[in-house]
């Protein structure tokens, strides 16, 4: 039996493996192995990868505490749509809401403080991208995904909806200051 022709029989599986077969069989474990072990590494030693928490809600009850976090911590409108921008103690529970087009709010932080940053979707999957840290996390509806952050450089930071979410999905965009 060889690796490049079928073979004759049709109870195949009950032959003795061709030598080549078996080579690039163990090559592919090897490969995965590798592949899976450099995933926990960089999950435990990188900086990239952030673990989140994932809680099940609802859109009544995430708008309101959103609602509560900008109502006490806004200190001023930006855009057209006069979307608040909001400036919150160090440490404290910060929430982002993603809706067809736009995330709300815009969030103002301090460098190498730390944050616990609450999102969710009100419609549909949408992709929080924050460029250009390269950070990308899909946010469902029904779910609040919940990310620990320490900003560690001033500027100013785009979020960008990366899951196509619609018409006009290429306006997504949202904004995070660090300063």
């Amino acid at each position: 039996m060889s690796a490049i022709l079928p073979p004759a029989e049709r109870l195949w599986w009950k032959h003795p493996l061709d030598r080549v077969e078996g080579t690039w069989i163990l090559l592919s474990l090897i490969w995965c192995l590798i592949m899976f072990g450099m995933m926990v590494g960089w999950h435990i030693y990188g900086k990239q990868n952030l673990s989140t928490e994932t809680y099940k809600t609802n859109p009544e009850k995430f708008t309101a505490s959103a609602q509560a976090f900008v109502d006490k911590y806004t200190v001023r409108t930006e855009t057209a749509e006069k979307t608040p921008v909001v400036a919150p103690p160090p440490g404290s529970d910060i929430y982002m809401i993603a809706r067809l087009w736009s995330f709300w709010p815009i969030l103002e932080l301090e460098k190498d403080k730390t944050y616990r940053l609450h999102l969710t979707s009100m419609d549909y999957n949408h992709g929080f991208s924050l460029q250009p840290a390269n950070i990308n996390i899909q946010i469902v509806p029904g779910y609040e995904h919940v990310v620990t952050i320490t900003p560690n450089q001033a500027g100013t930071y785009s979020v960008v909806c990366n899951e196509y979410c619609g018409i006009n999905h290429h306006s997504m965009v949202g904004r995070i200051y660090v300063k």
